[in-house]
């Protein structure tokens, strides 16, 4: 008789659950939630930061359940599946172009796309590419996105490789230094990720700033 490919406790996961997650799946979920988060539409509403966050603390055995995976495996999963998720993403965008937003009755994934179409015009495809890892949502869209607007290929690969390489290894090394230096830091860990979404705002927050500040002044100095 063959061993199940899901076992009962797998298959009632709560997807929106970074510890549900990981328990239920380990390492290998955190690369699938990453390039599914990155590279599918549908991927909009997962976990992503506080996933990263929570698996770098429980690389520290900090918690509960006796739960521990291991730092270098989830690094390359967190990292791989961020890269190839985003270039997926770009791909897809480059074939359906916008077709596939058009189709989307989801008021808050559209918004998403709005966003990520103004990041890429105001601040071109660098920053935008780079800041969007840090946006949940945007960073689901902004990648078909980049590719529906035709963003040279190896533009779109350099900054995205940059980016999600600080995103995904930041912040699961966050969690993991954290757990290594605060016992039972668990306890504590939702108003951390509540936290860590709004500090991964604050590089899109102070670009806003930059960007108006720099609008007023030249229309002070056209007036």
């Amino acid at each position: 008789m063959t061993a199940p490919l899901f076992t009962a406790s797998q298959l009632a996961v709560n997807i929106l659950s970074a510890q549900s997650l990981l328990a239920a799946f380990g390492v290998l979920g955190v690369g699938v939630v990453m390039f599914a988060e990155t590279g599918l539409l549908i991927g909009f509403f997962l976990p992503g930061d506080s996933l990263l966050f929570t698996a770098g603390l429980l690389c520290t055995g900090s918690g509960h359940g006796g739960l521990k995976l291991s730092l270098v495996p989830l690094l390359v999963a967190a990292a791989v599946g961020a890269l190839a998720g985003a270039q997926t993403g770009y791909l897809i965008g480059r074939k359906a172009g916008g077709a596939l937003l058009a189709r989307s009755s989801s008021p808050r994934l559209l918004a998403g796309a709005q966003r990520a179409e103004e990041l890429l015009e105001r601040y071109g495809h660098a920053k935008a590419i780079v800041l969007a890892r840090f946006v949940p949502v945007v960073r689901t869209v902004l990648n078909p996105m980049a590719g529906a607007l035709h963003v040279p290929v190896r533009t779109f690969t350099l900054w995205q490789v940059i980016g999600g390489v600080v995103w995904s290894l930041g912040l699961t090394l966050g969690g993991y230094a954290l757990g290594s230096s605060i016992p039972n830091v668990d306890r504590y860990l939702l108003p951390m990720i509540a936290l860590i979404v709004v500090v991964s705002l604050i590089p899109l927050a102070a670009e806003l700033y930059r960007s108006r500040r720099a609008t007023a002044a030249e229309k002070g100095a056209q007036g």
